[in-house]
């Protein structure tokens, strides 16, 4: 990379992939706002989906586990409702 006009090409090229890049993810953002603004238009609750799309993304050992910390730090608290199956 010891000419300068090579890396010149090079910079640019990346800095307008980058840009491009940048471009696309934006408007993938906003087709994503739409679809849950559409889903909120049609009664459901957005945050709920949310966390469905969040945990869909892990396995479910993932789940598993998160959720055994989660009721666990809520009974710290008191705040977990003891169940009739427990």
């Amino acid at each position: 990379m010891s000419d300068p006009t090579v890396a010149t090409t090079q910079i640019r090229a990346f800095v307008e992939r980058i840009e491009r890049l940048e471009e696309e993810k934006k408007s993938i953002s906003d087709d994503i706002r739409d679809v849950y603004g559409e889903a909120k238009a049609n009664g459901f609750d957005v945050k709920v989906l949310r966390q469905v799309v969040r945990l869909r993304k892990k396995d479910a050992a993932e789940r598993q586990e998160e959720e055994a910390v989660l009721d666990l730090y809520l009974a710290a608290l008191g705040m977990k409702v003891p169940s009739d199956n427990a």
